[in-house]
């Protein structure tokens, strides 16, 4: 079975929920995802949760163009969250179809994040979603190995890790890491490139993730080996959010060549 593309929020951080469906639609994506909920506090709230207009347009256009909601973000499990926190979240996810939620770990109490985990895939369960917990080096989830022993121990079925190819390269993750997941574990990963020299402080590896990711095949991460270790059949993510690159090129121009590197870097490993 083949991989299907989805469009990330981040790819076109600069456009609300409707332009991004339709870019996705107009750029042969099959899939898109979107943020509900800020990543930073210095973001303003998200009109998918505040404006029950909008809410209803997205799912129109969803149904319009025929594109399929993927992932919705972002779950941040801080040590005073309870899972009911996002109660309105996942109810506004399910609206939109949503299959997945990107999960965050920021509590440095292994023991209570993993319960907070658990209690979070046991609500999103109830509106068929996945919880995809993304390992992140600035985070106390630094690498594939400290996200899956949380996800292991929170022992639910729709619980998973989440691999972006930046974290990949940034953290202690390996590629024997990756190809060693359990499949039931991974339901979708995510794919840019980043620059080979980079500054290591959290400061640096934040301005990329968030402001500098490169092309995917136009860095220095190993995509190739990368795309070759994940399970054939995943859900592919594209996020690629560069600053520089939104000054120069429309949103679906951005989208299109996105999809097409990392199409390009699929083919060169045989997928």
């Amino acid at each position: 079975m083949p991989h299907k593309f989805s469009l990330a929020f981040l790819t076109l951080f600069d456009c609300g929920p409707l332009e991004a469906i339709r870019a996705a639609a107009e750029s042969g994506y099959d899939m898109v995802g979107l943020r509900l909920l800020p990543a930073a506090p210095t973001e303003p709230p998200y009109p998918l949760m505040t404006d029950p207009s909008v809410l209803r347009e997205a799912a129109r256009t969803l149904k319009e163009t025929g594109v399929a909601m993927a992932d919705v973000e972002i779950a941040r499990l801080k040590p005073e969250t309870k899972a009911a926190d996002f109660e309105r979240f996942l109810e506004h996810s399910a609206e939109l179809g949503a299959r997945h939620v990107l999960v965050a770990g920021d509590d440095p109490e292994m023991a209570r994040l993993t319960e907070t985990f658990a209690s979070f895939c046991r609500l999103a369960r109830n509106y068929g979603l996945t919880a995809d917990l993304e390992f992140m080096p600035w985070t106390k989830v630094p690498d594939a190995s400290a996200a899956r022993a949380i996800v292991e121990a929170a022992g639910e079925t729709n619980g998973g890790v989440l691999i972006d190819a930046l974290h990949f390269d940034r953290s202690k993750t390996t590629l024997d890491d990756i190809r060693h997941m359990p499949r039931r574990l991974v339901n979708y990963v995510q794919f840019c490139d980043g620059p080979a020299d980079y500054d290591p402080s959290d400061e640096g590896l934040i301005h990329i993730a968030r402001c500098a990711r490169l092309m995917p095949g136009a860095g220095g991460i190993d995509m190739v080996g990368l795309a070759r270790s994940i399970p054939d059949d995943v859900t592919i993510s594209v996020e690629v959010p560069n600053h520089e690159m939104a000054r120069t090129m429309a949103p679906a121009e951005r989208a299109r060549s996105a999809l097409e590197a990392t199409k390009r870097v699929l083919a060169a490993a045989g997928r």
